[in-house]
């Protein structure tokens, strides 16, 4: 009765039946997981968001395939305020990055094709590849005083069906943003096989060194699809707003708007109500940010305070986002671990979640509340 792209083993793993039975206990629960911003004590201008879903537009129905030109404009003017110049005709808007992904996907792919993604990275792309017919290749991610793509298993990994590679700009969750160079080499390799890039630029804005950091926007020598939105930026993922910038040679740029728009039209999926507010909620990430950023840098100088007093334990180099890897002795596994530390009331990621190539990883939210996440970390290396 069910196609078989949905076949997927839909059993819960050990340690999701272990946090179930936690929270059902009713006992304290110190989440090193924590990956939503609305629930993490964060300061939101309530006044603000709520007055911006309040407005005469809702009431008209006037249909854009692309996103409303005000809301697509306020996409066009974050960008400007961060250096970079975007087309407002070059903006695809959709309700998130997953359908952005999908729109790409059904845009680059015929069932069977393949896609380049990343190892360690964000296990939703296998669900997101599942639903689109797609086949997903990894390529390697390596880690030596830094992370760095391992380009020689990169282009290894290209077949004739290879239509795109993914980049995670920065990676979740190893925090390392694809340096210039590599970006200008991905280009050269996508460039001379044909093939497409797919930037995923969420957390983009959280750099832990401050100042502007590159986007593959300026990435004009082959056909690249970058994504955004409000979920990351403005610390609101409730509002399901998000984007495409489509960039890249004129006549396939071209070809790849057109196409795009048809499959946006289909769907019609974009709501009146986010689109007229989407310039107020652009405007409120100065603020989540700016407190996100504080949360994360108190943690990595808590998490680091910690690590100085024992020897078996390191914190990978993390440039950006809101995650951080410790690398662990690898005297169990990574999911024998973490659900002893769910024993102790600590619930922790462990790599093999993000595809880590090995045990001794484990995972950590950099915007975990500051007494959680020094206890649960304490608690974490004392395991040590």
């Amino acid at each position: 009765m069910f196609a078989d792209r949905t076949n997927w083993n839909l059993k819960s793993n050990r340690l999701a039946e272990a946090v179930a039975r936690f929270r059902a206990s009713g006992e304290k629960l110190l989440d090193l997981t924590a990956s939503n911003p609305t629930e993490c004590g964060f300061h939101y201008d309530g006044a603000a968001i709520l007055k911006a879903l309040i407005t005469p537009a809702v009431l008209r129905y006037n249909p854009d395939p692309r996103g409303l030109t005000p809301a697509r404009k306020a996409v066009v003017e974050y960008y400007a305020q961060r250096g970079d110049a975007v087309g407002v005709e070059d903006l695809i808007l959709t309700t998130s990055t997953s359908e952005a992904y999908s729109f790409v996907f059904r845009l680059l792919c015929n069932p069977g094709d393949e896609v380049l993604v990343p190892t360690p990275s964000y296990p939703l792309f296998d669900f997101l590849a599942d639903l689109q017919d797609v086949k997903l290749v990894r390529y390697p991610l390596i880690y030596d005083h830094g992370w760095q793509v391992d380009f020689h298993a990169l282009k290894a990994a290209i077949t004739p069906k290879t239509r795109a590679v993914i980049v995670v700009h920065p990676n979740n969750p190893t925090g390392h943003f694809t340096k210039p160079a590599e970006s200008g080499r991905l280009a050269e390799i996508c460039a001379s096989h044909d093939l497409a890039i797919i930037a995923d630029e969420v957390f983009l804005d959280f750099s832990l060194e401050g100042g502007r950091t590159h986007s593959f926007l300026q990435n004009d020598a082959v056909l690249t699809f970058t994504m955004s939105g409000l979920s990351k930026i403005s610390g609101l993922p409730q509002m399901k707003f998000a984007w495409l910038v489509i960039n890249g040679p004129e006549a396939q740029k071209k070809e790849a708007l057109a196409r795009l728009e048809v499959i946006a039209d289909t769907f019609l999926s974009m709501n009146a109500a986010i689109q007229a507010a989407a310039p107020i909620f652009l405007a409120q990430r100065h603020a989540i940010q700016q407190q996100l950023m504080a949360r994360v840098r108190h943690n990595l100088e808590e998490m680091d305070r910690q690590l100085a007093d024992q020897k078996s334990c390191t914190r990978l180099a993390v440039e950006g986002g809101w995650y951080a890897v410790v690398r662990v002795p690898a005297t169990r596994s990574d999911e024998e671990l973490a659900l002893e530390l769910l024993e102790d009331g600590v619930y922790i990621h462990p790599g093999h979640f993000y595809d880590f190539p090995g045990d001794g990883y484990m995972v950590v939210s950099l915007i975990t509340p500051e007494r959680d996440f020094a206890e649960g970390l304490e608690k974490l290396l004392v395991s040590f």
